[in-house]
């Protein structure tokens, strides 16, 4: 596999794995990284990049879009906006933390937005939790450290 194929779609596939389009962008990074073509460095950067840029889209629909929340084509169901919210509502900023974490996730990026939660501090604490969740899977894979 090409370093293009090999990064840009691992981007591309993480990317849309935190947006609320159902995708998994972990088993395509196992896999890169079993494959042993490429530095496992590199590996966990553009899946940590993708995925944090899907997040960061998440908020900007979240900030954008908050006033169509009722209709039927909004990103998130009533019940995962309702989840978030309380979720964020429990921890604050700090949930964002876990923003990677699967079906609270995608709609707490979203509640980020709605919320109006300063992007900067958005983006350090969901990158934070994001790129921390690849490393450990790299590390379990592989064995980094």
């Amino acid at each position: 596999m090409t370093d293009l194929a090999a990064y840009g779609g691992l981007f591309l596939a993480a990317l849309v794995a935190a947006t609320i389009l159902p995708a998994q962008s972990e088993a395509l990074l196992v896999g890169l990284l079993l494959g042993g073509e490429h530095p496992a460095v590199l590996l966990v950067l553009a899946a940590s990049l993708g995925n944090v840029a899907g997040s960061a889209a998440n908020w900007w629909l979240g900030r954008s879009l908050e006033r169509f929340k009722g209709r039927r084509w909004f990103p998130v169901s009533a019940a995962g906006l309702a989840r978030a919210q309380r979720w964020f509502g429990r921890f604050g900023l700090w949930s964002l933390l876990l923003a990677w974490v699967p079906v609270v996730g995608d709609p707490l990026t979203v509640v980020a937005g709605v919320l109006r939660v300063p992007f900067w501090r958005f983006l350090l604490l969901v990158a934070l939790g994001k790129v921390g969740r690849y490393v450990l899977l790299a590390w379990a894979s592989i064995g980094l450290g």
